[in-house]
């Protein structure tokens, strides 16, 4: 198989432009952007089909490798009403955002300001033994009107616990 060169640098000025629209603050910008990278899919798919054979209805006089693959086909069908449907849903964002700000762009909010400027590195997150992350640390317990410590709590609730006396309904003498 071999490779349309032209059809190729087409797709990867169609990639490029797609991907620095995307990158844009403007919503609009960022639409244009996806509908590039999506006609852009549509012609790598068109391109990993190969040439054009003969249609795919069979016939016993015709080698199989004389058929045209309907796959791609197929997929780039799939791609275009996927690419639509993602245009329609952020065409529907454009006009409620500039319903409601009248403007197109993106603004930092204060969160994504504050995230931006807290540094990569975490102590908590990076440490070997992670750190006791409960709100509500237990050193002690009051169960039964009597204070024990945690672990004990815990032992507690086991069969055969030394905590508990045993009882006729425990199953003690």
């Amino acid at each position: 198989m071999s490779v349309n060169l032209t059809l190729l640098i087409v797709m990867g000025a169609l990639y490029a432009c797609g991907i620095y629209l995307i990158l844009e603050r403007s919503l609009t910008r960022v639409l244009l952007g996806l509908m590039l990278l999506a006609n852009a899919t549509n012609l790598l798919i068109l391109a990993t089909g190969g040439y054009a054979g003969l249609a795919p209805l069979y016939s016993k006089d015709i080698a199989a490798e004389d058929y045209n693959d309907p796959l791609p086909q197929a997929l780039i069908l799939t791609s275009i009403v996927i690419s639509f449907a993602v245009t329609a849903f952020m065409l529907g964002i454009i006009y409620r955002t500039w319903v409601l700000a009248r403007r197109d762009e993106i603004q930092d909010d204060v969160e994504d300001l504050r995230v931006a400027e807290t540094p990569s590195f975490d102590a908590e997150d990076d440490a070997e033994i992670p750190a006791e992350t409960s709100e509500f640390p237990l050193a002690t317990i009051t169960a039964g009107g009597r204070e024990m410590p945690a672990g004990h709590a815990s032992a507690e609730e086991k069969p055969g616990s030394d905590n508990v006396p045993p009882s006729l309904e425990g199953g003690g003498k």
